[in-house]
């Protein structure tokens, strides 16, 4: 695990060290694992007020490539092939997006070191950040890779991965391996939301949680200026196996609900996300918003997979919550929260 032990004030006051006071093992089974308690908890449990992560070193050699593909299958595929050949794609970044807060932007900050993660964009997704950027790149479903290890190991996994890209009909791949040049590429991506919001001039935050980016408590704003348009953005997360059928039924299902909802995500472990751009003041799109959002957390659930993968529960996903785990799970999750906050101080009314 990254994180290996919190500070945690408990709603009474006390102080709680998840992992024991100044302990920071790389792997322990001693007791309940407290720690990814208390990472899961989205705040209902108690304040984090400090945070013992692992550090990664930096690898010998680096590259990334952007590779477009004629469907969105074909691009999921092509991740689903590359994690099957163990190719060690990985990538450490940091992207910048409205987060629940007073009025605060926060950093979000993805660490992806040690398993695969190619980052997903489909063609509306791709052509947005192409142009928020000014990168040029063709409006298609595209892959973004990045590839380390040592220089000897980086030009056969290049090789390689060449060839799955070439089988699943993708472009082809030209190598950025200097620092400035690999960051250019991955600007695009961190710039997503934003290229999202971009597509309907004049957008303002909506959570995933359903939280108002206008009201007391939102994030900030992508723009001063008043706008009916809102940003809502949502994620699930299902097997490897499931992810192109279930990209691919999404995508459909956007298309056929007429929504402005472009698709990106780590689809190496099989998570993506919606930004869906809309009319805040328009019930009727509104409405097809939560109808999407419902539709697409029971098929991520259908598939074997969860109704989120990153964002949470919060509001929104109560009752996809309860259909996850079922009412033991809830229960016990009910009985969590009563011992740790029996007066209901943490986020009240969120997740349960």
């Amino acid at each position: 695990p990254n994180v290996l032990n919190l500070r945690v004030v408990l709603p009474d006051g006390r102080l709680l060290h998840t992992a024991g006071p100044g302990r920071q093992p790389r792997k322990r089974a001693a007791g309940y694992d407290l720690t990814s308690l208390f990472v899961g908890s989205e705040g209902t449990l108690g304040f984090l007020t400090q945070a013992t992560l692992r550090l990664h070193p930096l690898p010998e050699a680096t590259a990334v490539t952007v590779a477009s593909f004629p469907s969105v299958r074909a691009a999921v595929a092509c991740t689903v092939q590359v994690l099957q050949a163990a190719v060690p794609v990985a990538r450490i970044g940091e992207c910048s997006q409205p987060e629940v807060g007073f009025g605060v932007q926060v950093p979000v900050v993805e660490l992806i070191t040690s398993s695969s993660h190619p980052e997903f964009l489909d063609e509306v997704m791709a052509d947005a950040c192409s142009r928020f950027s000014g990168l040029g790149l063709p409006a298609a479903a595209t892959l973004l890779l990045e590839l380390h290890g040592s220089r000897q190991s980086l030009a056969e996994q290049q090789q390689q991965t060449e060839e799955i890209v070439r089988q699943n009909g993708g472009s082809s791949l030209a190598w950025a391996e200097g620092l400035e040049e690999r960051e250019q590429l991955w600007s695009m991506r961190h710039s997503a939301w934003y290229a999202a919001l971009a597509l309907r001039p004049g957008c303002q935050v909506r959570h995933k949680h359903g939280d108002d980016g206008g009201s007391a408590r939102g994030a900030v704003s992508a723009t001063a200026l008043p706008s009916l348009a809102q940003g809502y953005s949502t994620d699930v997360c299902v097997p490897i196996s499931r992810l192109p059928d279930v990209v691919v039924e999404t995508k459909q299902d956007l298309q056929a609900s007429g929504l402005t909802g472009p698709m990106v995500g780590h689809v190496g472990d099989g998570n993506f996300h919606c930004i869906l751009v809309f009319n805040s003041q328009d019930p009727e799109e509104a409405q097809c918003i939560h109808a999407f959002t419902e539709r697409l957390g029971r098929r991520a659930l259908a598939a074997g997979g969860t109704c989120t993968g990153e964002h949470g529960v919060g509001l929104g996903k109560r009752a996809l919550l309860q259909e996850e785990l079922g009412q033991e799970g809830l229960d016990t999750l009910r009985s969590i929260k009563a011992a740790l906050d029996p007066h209901n101080l943490m986020n009240p009314g969120k997740v349960l």
